[in-house]
């Protein structure tokens, strides 16, 4: 399974990987899929992330990144986490709140998205 997540850049929901697996050896079964995400996300080996309102995909904890997504057409951009740093540190400093931004996308419209919505607004941010 480690090696179906690190493998792609494709965002997959666990039935996805299961599929993967399935492809490969016909003989696992979905409990086991499911066990092995929860156990690898509990050990801090890969994370997973709503982008929705549909299942959550995983990725390795060593890519971190979060995600936007485009309520619109449903684009997703996978963006630095460290655009995040800035607000973590003042949510808590302000809060004393640890965030956990990964765990949910960021929902909005696209460039492309924003132009045929609000085409007054899309060009003030370049």
């Amino acid at each position: 399974m480690l090696d179906i997540v690190a493998s792609t850049t494709d965002h997959l929901t666990a039935d996805q990987i299961l599929e993967r697996v399935q492809a490969g050896t016909p003989e696992v079964h979905r409990a086991t899929v499911y066990r092995t995400l929860d156990t690898l996300t509990r050990i801090g080996v890969i994370e997973h992330t709503h982008l929705g309102h549909g299942p959550a995909v995983y990725h390795l904890v060593h890519d971190r990144h979060h995600h936007l997504v485009c309520v619109s057409c449903a684009l997703v951009v996978d963006i630095d986490s460290a655009l995040f740093n800035e607000l973590e540190a003042r949510v808590h400093e302000e809060y004393g709140f640890h965030m956990n931004p990964g765990h949910f996308a960021v929902v909005g419209l696209c460039a492309d998205c924003a132009e045929h919505e609000h085409p007054a607004r899309s060009h003030s941010h370049g």
